[in-house]
């Protein structure tokens, strides 16, 4: 009997960046993937924690890249997805596009809506998530923090009204107290440690468990190996970790600060509420741009 195909598509959270595994990462995707089915023995293995991983009832694969935004997904990682006609496949992605000053919710909308139709047309489940606002998660000062917040807050609208189109299996990623325990987070605060990628495997697990979608034994949270020193956190947040947000934040500082500056006008002119409802105007016009054709009946 074929084995079922699970393939990850995504940022550097799917990819596994905070859970480590050897001289590697081992994420969310790749801890999910050992529950989703059993092979006849009994065992739900899926092999190595790699990109590609076959072994046991379900044969993983990782096409999740680091730094990858919407376009990344849709140009390079949909088509080789799709090539692999998987059967459950998870699209989680969004926080990369609000770090940069070519933020544009149409376009992250209409990209998403793409690959969400492409999978949804093979019949493939899939998986999605509303993500926490990055400025949050890294202690911003608020001017700073409620223009990415906004932008978060745009894509997760636009995330829920297309997984509800395509019948995706939905995690509210985005909320809850996981996200203030600092024990599920690394050091640089914007990608979970290996309890937070448990965490992450295991929610997705019960809801697939609940729609009968997952058939072997639920991730463990608890992790196998015990959390990074003070130091050792330390250590990397000031070495690999800042040329990670740096390599990612740079081209979004000039404007983020013209945002910071209207966020401030706004609020000493009492108008701030403004801001949210051209935010709202922005999302629901990128929705409604978005073909108005039914679904494929295997996404309902």
């Amino acid at each position: 009997m074929r084995r079922l195909r699970f393939v990850a598509l995504g940022d550097s959270l799917t990819e596994g960046v905070g859970g480590p595994a050897g001289d590697g990462w081992r994420g969310w995707a790749a801890l999910l993937a050992g529950g989703l089915a059993e092979d006849a023995a009994g065992s739900s293995r899926a092999g190595a924690a790699g990109p590609a991983a076959s072994g046991g009832a379900v044969e993983f694969t990782n096409l999740a890249v680091s730094g990858a935004q919407t376009r990344d997904v849709l140009e390079r990682q949909l088509p080789a997805g799709l090539g692999l006609r998987p059967d459950v496949v998870s699209v989680v992605v969004g926080v990369n596009d609000t770090l940069r000053c070519t933020f544009d919710i149409h376009a992250v909308a209409a990209r998403l809506d793409t690959v969400y139709a492409a999978f949804a047309e093979q019949g493939a489940v899939l998986l999605t998530a509303c993500l926490p606002d990055p400025g949050a998660m890294l202690g911003l000062p608020g001017a700073l923090a409620r223009p990415l917040a906004r932008r978060q807050r745009a894509v997760n609208t636009v995330v829920h009204a297309l997984s509800e189109r395509y019948g995706a299996v939905h995690l509210h990623a985005a909320e809850g107290a996981w996200l203030t325990d600092r024990a599920m987070w690394s050091a640089d605060r914007l990608h979970p440690g290996e309890r937070g990628h448990r965490q992450l495997a295991v929610r997705f697990h019960a809801l697939l468990a609940e729609a009968g979608l997952a058939t072997g034994p639920a991730p463990s949270p608890e992790p196998e190996r015990p959390a990074p020193t003070t130091s050792a956190s330390l250590w990397w947040l000031a070495t690999a970790g800042t040329g990670w947000v740096a390599r990612r934040c740079t081209d979004l500082l000039p404007q983020l600060l013209r945002l910071a500056a209207d966020e401030m006008r706004h609020r000493a002119r009492g108008t701030s509420a403004r801001l949210d409802l051209r935010t709202s105007a922005a999302v629901s016009a990128a929705l409604t741009a978005l073909s108005v054709t039914e679904p494929h009946p295997d996404a309902a």
